[in-house]
């Protein structure tokens, strides 16, 4: 994986009060809370009893769209993969 996209996920992760992956259909919301080599790790969910991590895999990303919560429009804004 380049250096280049690894860097463009850590801003993702840092982005917003929480971030928003849409993957084949499937919202997965919640925190990115480590990056890899080859996948991200979000933690979904309000609390451990109903929370889930999931990997999701860079290929996957690819296909993905990726959002972050901005407090200040109170809103989902999109974040650009490139």
């Amino acid at each position: 994986m380049s250096e280049a996209l690894i860097n463009r996920l850590v801003k993702f992760a840092e982005s917003g009060n929480q971030q928003k992956v849409v993957l084949s259909g499937q919202s997965h919301q919640g925190w990115v809370m480590e990056i890899t080599e080859d996948a991200l790790l979000i933690s979904t969910g309000f609390a451990e009893k109903t929370g889930k991590d999931m990997w999701i895999s860079f290929t996957d990303l690819q296909q993905a769209q990726l959002y972050y919560w901005d407090n200040k429009q109170d809103q989902w804004i999109e974040f650009p993969v490139t």
